[in-house]
């Protein structure tokens, strides 16, 4: 096991040595943030996929499948899958055809710079949470496979993880992530195929599932509780500041639009694995206490020697490449937006080490909340949800229309975080993020109405 450990650890370390390298070319702000606008579809494909594909999807997502079946997969891979593709679809040529440097310069643009940074401290607590997951599931899989306690393990995989995401900008980690993303499939392929082969070929093992299982819609939940899952990755995808920090950097905006869906697809491709094993589970007599150890332990028990390392190194390359984007993009954020508009007579020096300062900051404060925190599942989806809704409206409204201003995108990030905030944690309401965004929507729309003038008659046109 002290073996797997140290094969992990030296992984770790020669991604970074390639970041390393790669960020030689960073230079200025642009470059850390953006990589200078320079990546090809390859890059942004991976990118995408890599950013995406991390504890959830591989660690948490299997293990709710086995617990509860296809179900157990309908936020992830499915919702988030769909999410990205219709991210791709409908908003990536948008916002990169505007020249933004950060998602939050949209709101600058459109509405005021009060509403850019309060978008800015909106979002940021659920990049740090989505980042706190990744390092409380490398965290998991240090302690699964050393004699180190689960703390001990969250506190070594944060030190690598801070260490790996200070020094590499957009383009280091876009290099990286074309590694990382072809070592996940790898490593997920090969264990697909020794499971599958052990129950005598991919027919006779699927034969072995459970009719039952393979319902995707829990139906004791209903209707609107099954949207409400669906609502918070999807709503939620759309304004992730780690998502659009890929498709920002692209070369064009045909590159930003395909290179996403490119991405989604193969997330959802590379998604059913997990979700398949996951259904495999009870076939396979592996008794596991807690249903994140799935994964771990199916690989610790079908896979030997050099293949263990190699699948343990893709779960670590899933991890990295998830909790890099988490970081990068909201420091990006409020550095670019905050930071260097409080302080603008930085030097381009100035200006990267502040984003570099700012994702060590941020490591810190995701350590924290992933070595107090219950589990992974719980913190993805707290993560998407968490001040998404009202942020959501607005850009809906900033994309594709001129109706509303300052006041409105106020009113509807303010009302969508307050409500999913009461609903969830006060009323416990079983759909606190539907009930956002309809309180967003009813806010933005209701300002918007209130600051429009009235139309001149021709006589009051005439008179000025």
């Amino acid at each position: 096991m002290n073996a797997v450990l140290i094969g992990m650890v030296v992984y770790v370390l020669a991604q970074f040595a390639v970041g390393a390298w790669v960020s030689r070319r960073i230079t200025t702000e642009a470059d850390y943030i953006l990589a200078g606008r320079r990546l090809g579809t390859g890059l942004v494909v991976f990118s995408v996929f890599a950013t995406y594909f991390g504890a959830e999807a591989i660690v948490a997502s299997s293990g709710s499948v086995y617990e509860k079946g296809l179900a157990g997969g309908l936020v992830d891979p499915f919702g988030y899958a769909a999410a990205i593709i219709i991210v791709g679809l409908f908003f990536a040529r948008s916002l990169w055809s505007r020249g933004l440097t950060t998602f939050a310069d949209l709101f600058g643009k459109r509405y005021s710079q009060g509403v850019e940074r309060l978008v800015v401290i909106v979002l940021l607590p659920g990049s740090i949470i989505w980042a706190a997951a990744q390092v409380r599931a490398f965290g998991q899989v240090l302690s699964a496979n050393s004699a180190l306690g689960l703390a001990s393990a969250i506190t070594l995989a944060a030190v690598l993880v801070a260490a790996y995401s200070v020094v590499g900008g957009l383009l280091a980690d876009a290099v990286t992530d074309t590694i990382q993303g072809i070592a996940v499939v790898a490593g997920l392929l090969i264990l697909a195929a020794v499971v599958v082969s052990g129950l005598g070929g991919f027919g006779q093992a699927v034969a072995q599932i459970e009719p039952a299982r393979l319902s995707p819609i829990d139906h004791e939940e209903g209707l609107l509780a099954t949207l409400e899952h669906l609502a918070i990755p999807v709503c939620g995808t759309i304004v992730a500041v780690e998502l659009i920090s890929r498709y920002l950097g692209a070369r064009t905006a045909q590159i930003a639009a395909s290179g996403t869906m490119l991405g989604g697809a193969i997330y959802l491709t590379v998604g059913a694995i997990p979700v398949l094993l996951g259904l495999l589970g009870p076939s396979l007599g592996l008794d596991v206490a807690d249903t994140e150890q799935f994964i771990p332990k199916l690989a610790e028990q079908h896979l030997v020697g050099p293949v263990y390392v190699v699948f343990v190194g893709a779960i670590v390359s899933a991890i990295l490449s998830a909790v890099h984007a988490a970081l990068h993009a909201p420091a990006s954020q409020l550095s670019h937006n905050i930071v260097v508009r409080a302080v603008p007579s930085l030097s381009e020096r100035g200006k990267l080490w502040s984003v570099r300062l700012t994702v060590l900051v941020l490591s810190v404060v995701a350590f924290l909340i992933a070595l107090t925190s219950e589990g992974i599942h719980e913190l993805v989806e707290t993560a998407s949800a968490f001040g998404s809704a009202g942020v959501f409206v607005a850009t809906l409204f900033a994309l594709f229309t001129r109706f509303g201003g300052p006041a409105s995108a106020y009113a509807a990030i303010l009302a969508g975080m307050f409500v999913w905030a009461i609903g969830k944690y006060a009323c416990e309401f079983s759909v606190p993020y539907l009930l956002g965004l309809l309180a967003a929507f009813v806010g933005y729309v209701a300002l918007a109405w209130v600051k429009t003038p009235a139309p001149m008659n021709a006589r009051q046109a005439e008179t000025g």
